[in-house]
């Protein structure tokens, strides 16, 4: 199938890289089931919305993940309860999380996205890995992509002396920064260049971070290293919660549209 205007043709070449695995996005419909599963439900961070498969789809040579406004009934509600997932009796805003854990994963590489990203207020769009093994943040997380609050960050993390709290290394970069009006209207190569020293992440081919890999060992007495084991990648669309801002003046549905990732070894 022929890409759609604005989106890019077949991988390009590296010098030293092999191109070990892609998604091109090129069939329409659901997104390949070899490589991708869905997440269900209020997943994580006090976000507003219930992720589903019905708001991602493959159309025009793109991945769509679309955030819309619809209320319904929750299916896990419980008067009384104490945990967000199952205490808010409606679902508000539904959109879609998807990852390759168990189909595809790699221990070092390039790891590239082209995608076209809404920067409107509330909006939490991410392009991240995990490692396979270990909870988290012990397992590791790379965030090559994320957006909210006018910002893209680029961050590490990995395990502390205390279960569930992470050892961030964080970079921001204000899209104001770019000196263009447009910037979110356009698609943008998002990179991952780790190896078994560092971790780097761009935009553009512009180095937002840097993260020796000296400084990701969990510091939990294991010496184990998450960035030194197989990560698979996760894509999403979030809405609120922690750090996603409010939706002021944000309407709906929402599109981030992916047009390929790909990921090269040496």
């Amino acid at each position: 199938m022929k890409k759609a205007s604005g989106a890019q043709a077949a991988a390009p070449s590296y010098d030293g890289w092999k191109l070990v695995w892609a998604d091109e996005f090129n069939t329409p419909g659901a997104p390949d089931p070899k490589s991708w599963q869905f997440e269900t439900g209020f997943a994580r961070n006090h976000e507003l919305q219930w992720y589903q498969p019905d708001n991602a789809r493959v159309e025009g040579g793109y991945l769509v993940i679309e955030a819309r406004q619809e209320t319904r009934p929750n299916p896990n509600y419980k008067a009384g309860s104490t945990d967000w997932r199952t205490s808010r009796p409606s679902i508000e805003y539904t959109s879609a999380s998807l990852n390759t854990h168990g189909r595809q994963q790699w221990q070092y590489g390039r790891f590239e996205m082209r995608a076209r990203i809404d920067a409107r207020s509330g909006l939490w769009p991410a392009f991240w890995t995990l490692g396979v093994d270990k909870p988290w943040p012990s397992n590791g997380e790379i965030d090559i992509m994320e957006y909210y609050k006018g910002n893209l960050l680029a961050n590490v993390a990995s395990g502390t002396t205390q279960p569930y709290t992470a050892k961030w290394h964080s970079e921001t970069k204000p899209v104001a920064s770019f000196a263009d009006p447009a910037w979110s209207q356009k698609f943008h190569v998002w990179r991952m260049d780790w190896d078994e020293k560092a971790i780097r992440l761009y935009v553009d081919d512009l180095l937002l971070n840097e993260t020796l890999l000296t400084n990701t060992v969990n510091q939990d007495g294991t010496q184990f290293n998450p960035m030194m084991q197989p990560h698979y990648v996760l894509l999403n669309l979030a809405l609120g919660g922690d750090n996603g801002g409010p939706l002021t003046g944000t309407t709906f549905p929402s599109r981030y549209e992916i047009d390929y990732v790909r990921v090269y070894q040496r």
